[in-house]
C-alpha cells in the first residue's frame, strides 16, 4: 500500500469536490489523498491536475464547472468513451484524462439528474428511461467503479511508489415481505369481506382461506422456512425488511398489532439483520414515517436502523432526509423499480451527498442491482430470460469487485403457478452470486 498521498490540485476545495475524492480515493481505492490549492504543496507525491494551469509531472484533467458550483440546473451532457468504458462531461481530447472524472461521478452518485425537472412515473418516481446512463447504454455497467480501477491504473504507471486497494466482489440477498401472509394477519371486518368474496368469486380460495384461518394448512405466502433454508443453505449474507404501517391502496402488510405478524417479525430478526419498509405514503412523509419506525422497532424490541421504501418510492432530497432525522443509519432503496441496472453508477455502499445542501450525510445508502418484480412484473421476462440479465449484471458486479445487491419478495417464492420457475431461478442465483 502506498503511504504517501494522492495530490489533486485545484483551483477550490468545494464540498462537492471534497466529497467525491473521498468516494473515490477513499472508498473505492482506499487510498490516502489530498486536496491542495498552492503548486507549492505538490510535493513529491503523484499530483492530478484539476486545473486549466499547468503543472510539470502531473495528471492533468480539465475541469467541468459542476463541481464549482453550489447549485442545481439542468446540465449539458457529452457522452463519449474512455479505455473502453461509456464516459461522459468530456472536456479535453489533450488532456492525460479526456473526461471529468470527478463531475461524471458526482453528477451519478449524487442523482443530481433525479433533482431536476422530470416527468414522474404514476407513482411520482423518477424512471430508470429518464436517466442518462439509460439513454446512452450503460446502466448496466458500474462506471464510477470502473473509472476509479482506470484512474488507479495511470497513477501506478506514472509514478512510483502508488498501490490501491483491491476489493473483493460479495453478495447479499434482501427480501421485501409487503404481504406476509395470504390470508392471516387481517382485522375481522376484512378477513369476512376477503371470506365472502372468495365464496362469490374464486370457490378454490375459500377453502384455502379457511383451512389457514382454522390452522389446517399454512398460509400460502408464508414461505419463509424455504428462504432461511436456502439462505443457510448456501451461506448466503441477508436482510429483511418488514412494514407497520397501515392497509391502503398500496400497502397490503398485517396489522401491526397482529400477533402471527409480530411472531414471524421477531422470529426472522433474530436469525438475520432486519430493517424497516416505509409504507407506500411514507416517502415524503416524517410524522408516518416516524410512527411506523416506532411500531416496528417495538416489535424487535430495539432500535431499528436500517430501511427501504415501499415501491421504491425514493425522491430526492426529502426521503433521505426524513431518513435521516428518524436516526435511520442505512438505506436499501436506490435501485430503479423499471430497469435492473446501477441507478448511481456505483456497485457498492457509499454515503448520501444532499445537493440541496450542500453536505455529506452520515446516511449510507446500499445500491439496489436486481428486483425480482422488475423483471417479472416490468420487463415481462420468464425466468429463462432473467436468468441471463442476472448474471450479467453478477458478472459486472464482479468486474468492479463490488457487492450485488437483489431484491426479492416472499410472495414471488411462493408455488404458486403465477411464478413458476422463479424459485428455481432463485435458488440458481443464490448459487452463482456466491464470491
Amino acid at each position: 500500500m502506498y503511504h504517501g498521498q494522492i495530490k489533486i490540485f485545484a483551483q477550490s476545495a468545494t464540498p462537492r469536490l471534497h466529497y467525491i475524492a473521498g468516494l473515490i480515493f477513499g472508498n473505492i481505492l482506499g487510498s490516502d489523498w489530498k486536496i491542495i490549492t498552492d503548486k507549492r504543496d505538490t510535493g513529491d507525491d503523484p499530483v492530478i491536475n484539476y486545473s486549466s494551469e499547468a503543472i510539470s509531472g502531473s495528471l492533468r484533467m480539465k475541469p467541468h464547472p459542476l463541481l464549482y458550483e453550489d447549485c442545481i440546473k439542468p446540465v449539458g451532457l457529452t457522452a463519449g468513451e474512455w479505455e473502453g468504458i461509456p464516459a461522459f462531461f468530456m472536456t479535453d481530447q489533450d488532456a492525460d484524462i479526456p473526461f471529468d472524472i470527478f463531475a461524471a461521478s458526482f453528477y451519478l452518485v449524487s442523482r443530481y439528474e433525479e433533482y431536476v425537472t422530470f416527468k414522474p412515473d404514476k407513482h411520482g418516481r423518477f424512471p430508470a428511461t429518464s436517466s442518462f446512463a439509460f439513454r446512452n447504454g450503460f446502466l448496466r455497467i458500474p462506471v464510477v467503479d470502473l473509472w476509479a480501477k482506470e484512474l488507479a491504473k495511470m497513477l501506478t504507471l506514472n509514478y512510483p511508489g502508488p498501490a490501491f486497494r483491491n476489493d473483493g466482489y460479495n453478495a447479499l440477498l434482501t427480501i421485501d415481505s409487503d404481504q406476509p401472509f395470504a390470508y392471516l394477519g387481517r382485522n375481522l371486518i376484512r378477513t369476512a369481506g376477503g371470506l365472502i368474496h372468495d365464496i362469490v368469486t374464486k370457490a378454490g380460495n375459500a377453502g384455502e382461506r379457511f383451512r389457514v384461518l382454522t390452522n389446517k394448512s399454512k398460509d400460502p405466502f408464508d414461505v419463509f422456512n424455504y428462504i432461511i433454508s436456502n439462505i443457510e443453505a448456501t451461506g448466503t449474507d441477508a436482510r429483511f425488511f418488514f412494514p407497520a404501517g397501515r392497509y391502503t391502496k398500496y400497502d397490503k402488510n398485517p396489522l401491526w398489532r397482529n400477533s402471527a405478524y409480530r411472531g414471524l417479525i421477531k422470529t426472522i430478526s433474530s436469525k438475520f439483520k432486519s430493517g424497516f419498509h416505509p409504507s407506500y405514503y411514507a416517502s415524503d412523509n416524517y410524522a408516518v414515517l416516524e410512527q411506523e419506525l416506532g411500531r416496528l422497532g417495538s416489535i424487535m424490541e430495539r432500535d431499528v436502523t436500517i430501511s427501504r421504501f415501499h415501491f421504491l418510492r425514493l425522491k430526492f432530497p426529502v426521503s433521505y432526509n426524513i431518513l435521516e432525522k428518524a436516526g435511520i443509519e442505512e438505506d436499501y432503496s436506490m435501485g430503479f423499480p423499471d430497469e435492473p441496472g446501477f441507478r448511481a453508477g456505483i456497485a457498492r455502499p457509499f454515503l448520501f451527498y444532499d445537493l440541496a445542501e450542500e453536505r455529506q450525510t452520515g446516511l449510507r445508502i446500499v445500491p439496489l442491482m436486481v428486483m425480482d418484480a422488475t423483471l417479472y412484473q416490468y420487463k415481462k421476462l420468464d425466468e429463462h430470460a432473467a436468468e441471463k440479465v442476472i448474471t450479467g449484471i453478477i458478472s459486472e458486479t464482479r468486474k468492479a469487485g463490488g457487492l450485488f445487491v437483489s431484491l426479492w419478495h416472499n410472495t414471488s417464492l411462493t408455488e404458486n403457478s403465477e411464478w413458476e420457475g422463479w424459485r428455481k431461478l432463485f435458488e440458481k442465483m443464490l448459487t452463482i452470486q456466491q464470491p
